[in-house]
């Protein structure tokens, strides 16, 4: 549900609407990315476009092929004048940590997280969440505005 409910999130709050979505998945769970890319395919045609969607499989608990394989990507995309947004809200800790560990420095544009104050309404569709007890999260802009002095 993290996926879906980060993405709607996006759509509707941002308005950002990606051309090109990969979506990577540990190999224990790559009997689910078809119903992540269902989510994914739905939700972008109620906002009315209709983004490539890619999937990539990684072994297990594998930091450095999951850093490898997600900077490889990252820097493809960037040198071809890609916004980048990585998602993080559903990543376990391999693909989590293999997307952070140099996304600054090869210009990620946009970390975001979907942070819930209850997990008791974690398992509920995004608009199903109250949003007081919800909010979307930019890591990206929270570094920038500690840097300029502001609390994030």
């Amino acid at each position: 549900m993290g996926t879906d409910n980060t993405y709607y999130a996006v759509l509707s709050e941002r308005a950002y609407y990606p051309d090109v979505i990969y979506i990577f998945a540990e190999e224990i769970y790559e009997n689910g990315l078809k119903k992540a890319v269902k989510g994914i395919e739905i939700l972008s045609k109620e906002f009315g476009f209709r983004p490539e969607i890619k999937c990539e499989v990684i072994r297990e608990a594998d930091f450095v092929e999951a850093g490898l394989r997600i900077n490889s990507t990252i820097k493809s995309l960037k040198e071809r004048d890609y916004t980048v947004a990585i998602d993080i809200t559903p990543g376990r800790k391999a693909l989590v940590a293999g997307a952070l560990l140099s996304a600054e420095k090869i210009g990620v544009d946009y970390v975001l997280y979907l942070a819930i104050k209850s997990l008791e309404n974690a398992a509920k569709p995004y608009k199903m969440i109250p949003l007081h007890i919800q909010k979307l999260k930019d890591f990206m802009e929270d570094v920038k505005a500690y840097r300029s002095g502001g609390d994030g």
